[in-house]
């Protein structure tokens, strides 16, 4: 298959992948093709991971971090050292012949990190996932979605809704990308208490599983290669339904269901992309750590580095792992970590 100009092997089209309605593999690349503007605002110069299904929906499935070899010389990828010592090169996809191959690897959905190469260490959306365990209705998801566009209207902050395409709701706020990842999830647990205490009978922010009672504000998202299913992505569901971007005065009586692989191409011509101008006016949250008596945030691109290992660099060191951290990694193999100097020689 030849798009703009790129080869893309599709193997196995007819393969069937989704369990209702009779849709393929082909018809997956097909849609990411079809899609492929809105969703790229999303996903585009993003590292990625991959969850792969090869036997689409009703087959096993597995994660994969690391781009496979051989891959076309045109991907994008981002060489990434984590303080583990573990090195992993991630796909980057910019472009629709990127959906196509990913797609073509069984990945349904696109899980994409919160950051952007080259700042790939600094989010540039801050993220509330509403996750429901047994027992929580839908309702109960919509009526506290509502709750955290009035806490982000109060504080001044964007807010886009979308259905996560399984059981919750995400809610993304854009966010120039000038703190570290630590940083915007100690900001977001604080605005998911205040949406708790608001609605304490239907949400929590209760972190235990077996403890809690209600629906998820989840925070914790918001953390260095996390990953979430980015807007337009198809989920691993029998309907192939979609993450769809939502109108806020859609959400009180939204069926996520109605958003799926076979329906998202009329809805995105009947009402255009819901999210187009999302980063168009990102917020910054400098301002809010004092407003939500917060301690100031942490602006050093260290709070990455494991104190341990911080503690053994010398100055010189330091200043070498910060402006290496500022260059960026994306296509050149570097690592962000400085190397450790030689041990002096006895």
């Amino acid at each position: 298959m030849l798009i703009a100009g790129r080869e893309v092997n599709v193997t196995n089209p007819d393969k069937m992948f989704f369990s209702k309605d009779g849709i393929t593999k082909g018809d997956l690349v097909q849609y990411y093709i079809d899609v492929a503007g809105p969703a790229l605002n999303h996903v585009s110069r993003r590292p990625m991971q991959m969850k792969r299904h090869p036997n689409g929906v009703d087959g096993d499935f597995f994660y994969q971090k690391r781009i496979p070899n051989p891959h076309p010389d045109w991907l994008e990828t981002i060489h990434i050292q984590y303080p583990s010592g573990n090195e992993v090169d991630f796909p980057v996809v910019a472009d629709p012949a990127g959906l196509a191959w990913i797609a073509n690897l069984g990945c349904i959905e696109m899980h994409t990190w919160h950051s952007r190469v080259p700042e790939y260490w600094k989010p540039d959306y801050m993220l509330i996932d509403l996750d429901p365990s047994e027992g929580n209705p839908w309702e109960h998801v919509r009526e506290i979605a509502m709750v955290v566009k009035q806490v982000l209207d109060e504080l001044a902050l964007p807010s886009y809704p979308k259905t996560s395409g399984v059981t919750g709701m995400h809610i993304l706020t854009p966010i120039v990308p000038e703190l570290p990842f630590p940083e915007v999830r100690r900001l977001a647990k604080a605005i998911a208490n205040l949406v708790a205490d608001r609605v304490p009978k239907i949400a929590t922010t209760t972190w235990v599983v077996k403890d809690r009672t209600g629906v998820f504000v989840d925070y914790g998202q918001n953390a260095f290669d996390r990953t979430i299913a980015s807007a337009y992505s198809i989920r691993p569901m029998p309907d192939a339904r979609a993450s769809a971007p939502l109108r806020w005065n859609e959400v009180p009586d939204v069926d996520p269901g109605k958003f799926t692989l076979l329906t998202m191409r009329d809805r995105l011509a009947h009402v255009g992309d819901l999210t187009a101008d999302i980063w168009a006016r990102p917020a910054s949250l400098l301002p809010l750590f004092k407003a939500l008596k917060l301690k100031d945030p942490v602006l050093d691109d260290r709070v990455l580095v494991k104190p341990s290992r911080m503690r053994n660099f010398t100055e010189e060191e330091q200043r070498a792992f910060r402006e290496q951290a500022r260059a960026s990694g994306w296509n050149r193999g570097k690592s962000r970590w400085p190397p450790k100097p030689p041990a002096p020689k006895e």
